[in-house]
């Protein structure tokens, strides 16, 4: 995949930033009273792979002025090495913006993870083009990959547009774009119509196009893969004829991608992955691994996924690294993950957990 060479970010990635927080040791949230809190999102979990390896980022984004949580958020942000830009909005009182919460129960063994969702007052779904010069952003600083997520493109008509702004910019521009459909539910109801439309056109135009069966059935209309048992491996080849249904539909894509989990209980999963890109079938046959916390653990595969293209690599590396960034980041607290190094991450690849010295 051809990159822009003169570009000053490898990633830029639109985000509605809020916190997470976990009560400790896997407990429940109903029966908690002490919590680890994190700055968060989606397409940030996304860039922190790249970020963690030294490459740019930018994060596109809007913050609560004057807010301690905006704070917390912003050193978080620098903590990973990540420029942001974004507009300070106004609280407007007690009642007003805030930024929103994420309470997650990370589950344990046969309890399986709770998480609860309190976006009220979000300020993401502010978002708006007119506070970012795109011109600036995406030709003279320039960017290599945009990656958007759903969960922006439907959090509101606003960031539905801004992210259909962001992707013409982005072509206009040369830069690549990646996009995760990333369905939920109750961002789309009674909006089906008008993001259907949305999600059309922003996939039209994308170069990467990530999602599970879901995501590709009730985002864009296509028929997922056959029904069947709970055997990953044995739905291969139907995953293939839904990928192939969405390049057939989607022709301006040359990459296609999708995980494959099977949850054994909390802490034990088969996972796996595949992929197309271009006429090329790369697939990584689901294989056990263990999980402290399963949040993030595709965003981690979508960030390894754009690090292999950002890196160049062969296309096989690209879905390996992908894998075991999704792998990685199911072993944090923090729902992204934090690799040391590009050695740390082959490690798991090759299954190779011994003590480095």
């Amino acid at each position: 995949m051809e990159l822009r060479k003169d570009a000053k970010y490898a990633l830029i990635v639109p985000s509605s930033m809020g916190v997470r927080i976990t009560p400790l040791n896997g407990q429940p949230v109903h029966c908690s009273d002490t919590y680890i809190m994190q700055a968060t999102s989606a397409e940030t979990n996304v860039a922190s792979i790249s970020s963690y390896l030294g490459l740019p980022v930018k994060v596109l984004t809007t913050f609560v002025k004057g807010s301690p949580i905006a704070q917390f958020i912003k050193n978080n942000l620098r903590s990973r090495g990540m420029d942001f830009e974004g507009k300070e909005v106004e609280q407007g009182g007690p009642w007003g913006y805030r930024h929103q919460f994420n309470i997650a129960d990370s589950g344990f063994g046969s309890r399986g993870p709770r998480v609860h969702n309190d976006r009220a007052g979000e300020v993401g779904r502010t978002l708006n083009v007119k506070d970012f010069d795109l011109d600036r952003i995406f030709g003279q600083e320039g960017a290599k990959i945009l990656h958007a997520s759903g969960l922006i493109a439907a959090l509101s008509p606003n960031t539905s547009t801004f992210c259909l702004e962001l992707a013409k910019a982005a072509k206009k521009y040369g830069t690549r774009i990646s996009f995760d459909l990333n369905y939920r539910a109750s961002f789309w109801k009674n909006r089906e119509e008008e993001l259907r439309k949305v999600f059309t056109e922003i996939a039209s135009v994308a170069d990467i196009l990530i999602g599970n069966e879901e995501d590709f059935q009730l985002c864009l209309g296509i028929e997922g893969p056959e029904a069947g048992g709970k055997d990953l491996a044995a739905k291969i080849d139907s995953f293939k004829e839904m990928i192939r249904r969405v390049k057939a539909a989607f022709p301006n894509a040359s990459v296609f991608a999708t995980t494959l989990r099977q949850v054994i209980d909390a802490n034990h999963h088969l996972w796996g992955a595949i992929m197309l890109e271009g006429e090329n079938w790369h697939v990584v046959e689901p294989r056990p691994i263990t999980v402290l916390d399963r949040i993030g653990g595709g965003d981690g595969f979508v960030g390894g996924l754009l690090y292999g293209i950002l890196r160049e690599w062969e296309p096989e590396k690209w879905i390996q690294f992908g894998w075991a960034t999704g792998v990685m980041a199911v072993t944090h607290l923090t729902d992204y993950a934090q690799p040391a190094d590009e050695e740390q991450v082959w490690s798991i690849w090759e299954g190779n957990a011994r003590v480095k010295r």
